[in-house]
Parts: structure tokens; C-alpha cells; sequence
């Protein structure tokens, strides 16, 4: 770890009412830590590759800002994470916009690639896959799928005819496409896509033991608009398999 007087930009996550560890925030306003800075033990602290705050932050319940760091600063020997002694907190990011800040974050330090190369995708007609936990998805293609099956991944398709898929324990399946589907399939996963998107919702037992353990109890699929359910509003269900605004 080093501590030095500069100024970043990173990425933090909070609780819907935009508190962390019980500290209250405001968007716009900035702060300033009376005490030691240390990453994990003192200080205000984010992450510079916005995905790291998945890591800390579950895609599904929690809400991600553009903040500054500045001040001494001490940086986490594991992850991108960093506890400042001043923080100010910026914009508001949704999934899409956290996972394409993480997009142009690994691109402004990759090397280019030969479009011949097996490595060069195209966009049309795209597919993205994560696996692991925490892991990100996106596919801006038309037609395109973006699959996360691990804990707590976030998939977004958000071109048109997309489908986005997270079967991950708190995983998050956001269709922002015309005529797109997303399906939230594990423990506590929730949807959302603008008007006109099919949304694949399952609620599994968690109370079960040995093999009935994760078992579906209810399955339910819905279109954004109608049956009162709304674009651009999370949803999941509930024990009854009842979609529930979350």
C-alpha cells in the first residue's frame, strides 16, 4: 500500500439511500475523513476498475456513482480498491453505464487487435458470456446475448432483439433494446427492460434442504408495459410468485 497527495476517479457503491457502513451521502457534495487512511480499516473508499464495486456491492440491490478521491490515498493490495482522505461524490451510474465505464476503462490500457485476428468479435449479432463471480456481461449488438451465471453478475443487452440472462445468485438482466427479453433465473435475481421487453422471472426456495434445496417454486413471464409492470423498474418475485417492484 502507499499513500500520496493526488486526485482520481473511481467508482463507489452505496445502499439504495446512499449510505455506506452507515455514513449518509449526497450526490454533488464532498467529505473529508477526520482520521487515518488505509484501505479496509479507514478513510472513504471506492474503486478505480468499476467492476471491483460488485465485489463489495450486489448488482441488484445497491446504487453506483462516478466519485473523486483525493487527498492521501491508500490502495488495496488485492483489487482496484482505494480509501481516500476526501471523496466527492459524481454522477449516477446504471448497470449499462457501470459496465461501460469498466468497458472503456480495459480499453484505454489495451493493446489494439487485428480485426483478422480470432480474437476481434463483431458486434452484430454479438454474444457475451461471464461466468465467474461478480462477472459482466454486455452485448450492444443487435440480436446480441449477454449471459452472467456467477454470483452476483450483471448481464445487459441493449441493442434491439438482444436477451440478457443472469442465473447467478443476486444476479441482474437488464434488456434496454426494442424487442428484447431479459431472464433473472437464480436465488434473489431481478429484471428490467424498457416497454415492449419480455421479462423471465424465478423464485427458488431457499429454505429447502438437500435435493429440494434452490428448487423452483414459481416461474412467471411478463411484458414491460402491461399487467402493471413498468419500464426501466426492477422486478423479481415474491414468495407467492407475485412480480414485485425491488
Amino acid at each position: 500500500m502507499s499513500d500520496k497527495e493526488t486526485t482520481i476517479q473511481a467508482f463507489k457503491g452505496f445502499d439504495p439511500d446512499l449510505t455506506c457502513r452507515g455514513f449518509q451521502y449526497a450526490e454533488g457534495e464532498s467529505y473529508t475523513h477526520p482520521g487515518d487512511v488505509e484501505a479496509c480499516a479507514g478513510g472513504f473508499h471506492a474503486c478505480e476498475y468499476p467492476l471491483d464495486v460488485l465485489r463489495y456491492y450486489s448488482p441488484n440491490t445497491s446504487r453506483f456513482f462516478v466519485v473523486e478521491q483525493s487527498g492521501k490515498l491508500s490502495r488495496h493490495d488485492e483489487d482496484s480498491k482505494v480509501a481516500s482522505e476526501k471523496i466527492k461524490i459524481g454522477v449516477e451510474l446504471n448497470l449499462a453505464g457501470l459496465i461501460k465505464a469498466a468497458v472503456e476503462y480495459t480499453f484505454s490500457r489495451a493493446k489494439p487487435v487485428d480485426p483478422a485476428s480470432p480474437a476481434f468479435s463483431d458486434k452484430e449479432n454479438g454474444l457475451a458470456t461471464a461466468s465467474g463471480s461478480r462477472g459482466a456481461a454486455t452485448a450492444s449488438g443487435s440480436r446480441g446475448a449477454a449471459t452472467a451465471s456467477g454470483s452476483r453478475g450483471a448481464a445487459t443487452a441493449s441493442g434491439d432483439s438482444g436477451a440478457a440472462t443472469a442465473s447467478g445468485y443476486s444476479g441482474a438482466a437488464t434488456a434496454s433494446g426494442r424487442h428484447s427479453c431479459a431472464a433473472a433465473t437464480g436465488f434473489d435475481g431481478r429484471a428490467k427492460g424498457v416497454e415492449g421487453t419480455a421479462l423471465f422471472l424465478v423464485y427458488r426456495d431457499a429454505a429447502a434442504d438437500g435435493e429440494l434445496y434452490g428448487r423452483i417454486v414459481h416461474a412467471r413471464a411478463f411484458i414491460v408495459g402491461k399487467e402493471d409492470i413498468y419500464p426501466d423498474t426492477w422486478y423479481s418475485l415474491n414468495e407467492n410468485g407475485d412480480p414485485v417492484q425491488v
